[in-house]
């Protein structure tokens, strides 16, 4: 995969996680609902970053699709939770791929950060610890 084809994956990606974690949102309150918040700031910022690289690139950055499929109907707090878990999972795939893609030190760097970030968000909404995060 080449570091364009990886940074195409990852904001596809984003997008997808920014619509998953603005459904889920509506079904989360307190303290949950402020920590789906800045996860999706952090999901937007990383978005802009992803898009700001592609078009460094002379790219065009792909674009967010109308709605996503989510693999579950979001009921309750407790599927929105799952529907972010699951979220954070298969974007530590993602970032893992953009890290082994990478070409610049800089997008390495970011897609460092990034499955750090996703590792850690697995933690806080229920997942479990993983030797080599973002491996699939």
């Amino acid at each position: 995969m080449s570091e364009t084809d990886a940074l195409q994956a990852a904001i596809s990606g984003e997008h997808a996680a920014l619509y998953g974690v603005g459904v889920a949102g509506g079904k989360l309150s307190g303290a949950r609902f402020r920590t789906a918040t800045t996860l999706y700031e952090q999901h937007r910022k990383r978005r802009d970053q992803l898009a700001a690289y592609l078009v460094e690139a002379g790219q065009t950055p792909a674009a967010a699709e109308a709605a996503y499929d989510l693999p579950q109907a979001v009921t309750n707090a407790a599927t929105a939770s799952a529907l972010i878990l699951g979220i954070e999972r298969r974007l530590g795939a993602v970032y893992g791929d953009l890290v082994e893609a990478a070409e610049q030190d800089k997008v390495r760097a970011f897609a460092v950060q990034a499955l750090i970030a996703t590792a850690r968000d697995q933690l806080s909404w229920g997942g479990t610890p993983a030797s080599w995060p973002g491996q699939v």
